[in-house]
């Protein structure tokens, strides 16, 4: 059985074409520095690009994988986190 890589399986999502979050990184990969795996992946010559979305959004797609739920007093519709995605 092949060894689990998290940071490959990371850059694999993104060159796949999907965005990624910070949050998404570390609970869906296992990822335990994602800003580093983004500056090795622009040494490789790669430019992400970023945008703001709302944290409801990403929750959607987290919980398309795995069960994230937030406190009740989260207003987690109006929090902006950055997501990120390999320019093609």
């Amino acid at each position: 059985m092949a060894e689990y890589k998290a940071a490959s399986a990371l850059r694999e999502h993104m060159l796949e074409g999907n965005p990624v979050t910070l949050l998404e990184a570390i609970l869906l990969f296992g990822v335990r520095n994602p800003n580093a795996e983004f500056t090795r992946i622009k040494k490789d010559r790669f430019l992400i690009e970023s945008r703001e979305v709302p944290m409801a959004k990403v929750i959607r797609r987290i919980n398309e994988y795995a069960v994230c739920k937030v406190p009740e007093e989260l207003p987690y519709k109006e929090i902006q986190l950055t997501e990120y995605w390999i320019k093609k």
